[in-house]
């Protein structure tokens, strides 16, 4: 069941498929997010060079520690006691040369852990071992780090996995279940990291080269900003995740091993372009999108959810060319001032882009600054234009449809009243789908493409409403589509990613709403569980 029933088309089912492999890319990295961030810290932190810089006068304070953690390079560590007071000479019996700390975890710990992520995904921990050992050929293979690599051979050797164990489900004579499962898994592994060592490893170096060479040249060419005409339309259409994720971001982390920061993590992630057009909104915008605009603005800007201002641009869609600007205003920006990010900024908060900006150097962070200020105003200017130009369409029409102006009400204020119900009796107005039925409302769930930003703020805010309303025995919980597995009794989804989730879990409840923060359904939602509980006692 459903409170929408779009149409399937080609188009749509394109879209679907694209974000669904946008969704698995990101399903890999984002679980990992807080590795990434502990490794970038460690850079920033550890490297020789210190934490602001070469000539830092702090630089000092964190020798010899940064030669320990960070990576000393040729120098030879007597034990933790000579690390400590910087010996570099031993009497030959107990010197080893210390790599440090983050060229092994760019190099094992972060592929390692995506291989198995992947692994997971596609055949639970027995998947994800096996990607894990298959991975590790690919990575020793290689002298770069196999972000690509662990994105490909973990899904591949976990698929082969799978298709394996069907060779011989049910054929196993009880008693030997385990020996052939573990014997079975280790071999494939074996043999995967030999191909992954022999082959494929130097085939992904390949493709790292040319996809590495595609960026310079965009970059040399002064190209790298038209890199937005797709970036920020396909974020608008939740089809972002397969370019951020798949591609800008194995990449960045490249970039950032060898430079300390990388560009490519601020061209999908820099919160300007949502601000500024969320900012027009509040200015020049009407109805509910006017009144919903600041607070969105907030959660947007400091809380990261890029997804809250997507409906915005969807409900007029030429603003999508001020998002283009904007984005390729910040871009320029950091290609021209060489602003760039440690690591990737993950959800994308002005909080967290400014923890991966901070070092080496602060003239960085001011340059990442300006760079999302920039592609704030021009987002803001030219949909403030837009916006002024249909305005005075956009209120007639408000104004020629009573219904609409009802259910822009509602919107403002979050929910049905029963005011509003005899407004639209009077006035004709069609009423909205209800959420209808006789299955018991247990356990509801928000679903996103990733399962983290917008779909954790929906779930909170409906939580609220349950908890106001005095209704219990009730669980919210968020997570990806990808992740469901039809045990929730009503799923909630914004209205672009509802097909999916209906294919994930058909049956369950489907829900779809245009705004995770402030939808007149979550009312709906509370007084159809509410009836139910009144229905019991």
């Amino acid at each position: 069941m459903t409170t929408t029933s779009p149409a399937a088309t080609k188009s749509g089912g394109l879209r679907t498929g694209v974000q669904r492999f946008g969704t698995f890319l990101s399903g890999m990295i984002m679980p990992n997010i807080a590795a990434f961030i502990a490794w970038g810290f460690i850079t920033m932190l550890f490297i020789p060079a210190g934490f602001f810089g070469e000539d830092s006068p702090f630089k000092w304070h964190w020798y010899p520690v940064a030669e320990l953690i960070g990576g000393g390079g040729d120098s030879a560590i007597v034990g933790w006691q000579g690390a400590m007071t910087g010996l570099a000479e031993g009497d030959g019996g107990n010197i080893f040369a210390y790599v440090g700390l983050v060229g092994p975890m760019v190099t094992y710990l972060l592929p390692l852990l995506i291989a198995n992520t992947a692994g997971r995904m596609v055949y639970g921990e027995r998947g994800g071992v096996v990607a894990t050992i298959a991975t590790m050929g690919v990575i020793v293979g290689t002298n770069i780090p196999m972000f690509l690599g662990a994105m490909i051979m973990g899904p591949l050797a976990a698929y082969i996995t799978k298709q394996m164990d069907r060779l011989w489900d049910g054929k196993i004579r009880p008693g030997f279940e385990m020996l052939v499962n573990n014997f079975s898994a280790g071999i494939l592994g074996m043999l995967l990291a030999i191909f992954g060592f022999f082959a494929f490893g130097p085939v992904m170096l390949g493709i790292s080269a040319i996809l590495g060479g595609a960026v310079d040249w965009l970059v040399a060419l002064n190209l790298l900003p038209l890199v937005s005409i797709i970036v920020e339309p396909a974020k608008v259409l939740f089809l972002n995740n397969a370019i951020n994720h798949g591609v800008f971001t194995p990449l960045g982390i490249e970039q950032a091993t060898e430079t300390g920061k990388s560009i490519l993590f601020l061209i999908e992630a820099n919160p300007g372009p949502g601000l500024g057009l969320l900012l027009a909104f509040t200015f020049f915008g009407v109805g509910a999108a006017k009144a919903s605009a600041p607070g969105a603005a907030i959660i947007q800007f400091f809380g990261g959810i890029h997804e809250i201002y997507f409906p915005y641009a969807l409900s007029k869609p030429t603003t999508i060319l001020a998002l283009i600007a904007g984005g390729a205003a910040g871009v320029t920006t950091n290609m021209l001032l060489g602003g760039g990010l440690a690591f990737p900024a993950a959800p994308g908060s002005i909080i967290a882009v400014t923890a991966a900006a901070i070092g080496p150097g602060v003239p960085n962070l001011l340059v990442v600054y300006l760079s999302v200020i920039i592609a704030a105003v021009v987002t803001f200017l030219i949909t403030g234009v837009i916006l002024r130009a249909s305005r005075k369409r956009d209120l007639e029409a408000e104004g020629d449809s009573f219904g609409d102006a009802i259910a822009q009400t509602e919107a403002n204020k979050g929910k049905s009243s029963a005011a509003m119900d005899a407004l639209r009796a009077s006035s004709g107005a069609a009423a909205p789908t209800a959420v209808a039925t006789d299955r018991r409302i247990q356990n509801v769930v928000f679903a996103c493409d990733a399962g983290m930003g917008s779909s954790a703020m929906g779930a909170s805010v409906l939580r609220n409403k349950f908890k106001k309303a005095g209704v219990e025995g009730v669980t919210v919980t968020n997570q990806a589509i990808a992740n469901l597995d039809g045990s929730a009794d009503l799923v909630i989804t914004q209205q672009q990613l509802t097909d999916r989730a209906q294919a994930q879990s058909p049956n369950s409840i489907h829900v779809s709403v245009d705004n995770f923060m402030n939808s007149p359904k979550y009312e709906e939602v509370v007084e159809m569980v509410r009836a139910q509980r009144d229905s019991d006692a």
